[in-house]
């Protein structure tokens, strides 16, 4: 009795293996916006959590939000001025909104748009 063959056939290993690294480079360009993005929000969180923010002015809350930046290497958003004060519900609060724009290959592009925000403590940020 003859016995039929199991497995992948090379045609087979070539296309996973493009499939693979395809959404490997996918990954490679995509990761490092999400991880600049988490560093926005602890820089917020740090300075929420910062006790002298209450009696801060808003350029100083803004010297802080980029020395933060700076020690998380997160060079996009440093280069932006993005940080914004608005009144909310549970008082002032930081925003930040930007969009990132990433090349995949060619003239295909990678878009995230991404937004954190975060309550100032005791009302802080005075003019």
């Amino acid at each position: 009795m003859r016995r039929m063959q199991s497995g992948l056939s090379m045609t087979g290993f070539l296309i996973v293996l493009t499939l693979a690294i395809f959404f490997a480079y996918c990954g490679m360009k995509i990761g490092p916006m999400y991880m600049e993005f988490y560093s926005v929000k602890q820089a917020l969180k740090g300075i929420a959590e910062d006790n002298s923010v209450a009696s801060s002015s808003k350029d100083q809350i803004r010297t802080l939000f980029q020395r933060r930046l700076e020690m998380s290497y997160a060079s996009y958003v440093k280069t932006l001025n993005v940080l914004k004060f608005e009144n909310g519900q549970n008082g002032k609060m930081m925003v930040v909104d930007y969009e990132r724009r990433e090349t995949l290959f060619g003239n295909l592009d990678v878009v995230g748009k991404f937004h954190a925000e975060q309550v100032l403590p005791g009302g802080g940020a005075s003019d």
